[in-house]
């Protein structure tokens, strides 16, 4: 049975964890199978908007140690070489938006996939663990590096430190997450947000995002020298002259991504 499943609608792909019998914890098929549907994501020019969500009531326990944790002490890698990294710690990330939807058990890898991503969905339901440090490691798929950006020094240490347990209530406060919604409305809330972000210009929503994380890899001021030339970009594009038609014809835009 394959780890992850991949689902085309339209211009969104939803990528599900699939291994709900073991709380969909990470072994290293799921890992290789999530880079390979991060990849494929990436390549297709079709696909606009991604979502990470999972099969059954968790959406991960965590890395299955017993087997990932000798072969990662061993020198291997969590992802393939030349794979999109969908903790986007590697060379090769995603440039196209990704929103992950979660619920039950989200711990270590979990928060760190949901970090990565750029909008994070919760169901009422879900409980978040970054607990590396009860096991004698520390989270090294990227949690020492976004969440205190995200969320403030003081409130990931108080996570990242411990290993507590929190809940959903908690995420939104710190802004892990953005919104949070009941257990069953969680997918289709998650699947329409996808809808929205696909609907628009995706040279514009690409050129947002390089934007955005270029500012938080090399510095505000160094970012804000290229905003006019990225500006200047996009509007040559068949898509702004699209989006200018639709403002001033009152409708909605019919985006090509040209």
């Amino acid at each position: 049975m394959a780890r992850v499943t991949v689902e085309r609608l339209g211009h969104v792909v939803r990528i599900g964890l699939n291994r709900p019998e073991k709380r969909n914890a990470f072994d290293l098929a799921m890992l290789d199978e999530l880079a390979q549907a991060y990849t494929a994501y990436e390549e297709d020019e079709g696909l606009r908007c991604g979502l990470l969500f999972a099969h059954g009531g968790h959406f991960t326990g965590g890395l299955d140690l017993a087997e990932v944790g000798p072969a990662v002490a061993a020198g291997r890698a969590l992802y393939p070489k030349g794979s999109v990294d969908p903790l986007a710690i590697g060379p090769r990330r995603l440039t196209k938006p990704m929103i992950v939807a979660v619920g039950g058990y989200c711990f270590t890898i979990g928060i760190e996939l949901a970090l990565a991503a750029d909008i994070r969905v919760a169901a009422e339901d879900t409980r978040f663990s970054q607990l590396e440090v009860q096991r004698g490691i520390f989270p090294f798929g990227g949690a020492t590096l976004r969440f205190p950006a995200l969320a403030g020094h003081g409130n990931a240490m108080r996570w990242l430190l411990t290993g507590d347990v929190f809940d959903a209530k908690e995420a939104y406060r710190i802004g892990l997450v953005q919104e949070v919604v009941p257990a069953a409305e969680l997918l289709d809330r998650a699947t329409w947000i996808c809808e929205r972000v696909a609907a628009q210009a995706p040279i514009a929503v690409r050129a947002t995002l390089a934007s955005s994380r270029a500012a938080m890899t090399e510095g505000p001021e160094v970012e804000a020298a290229r905003l006019e030339e990225r500006a200047r970009a996009l509007m040559g594009t068949e898509d702004a002259a699209e989006g200018m038609r639709s403002f001033v014809e009152r409708r909605a835009g019919r985006f090509q991504g040209r």
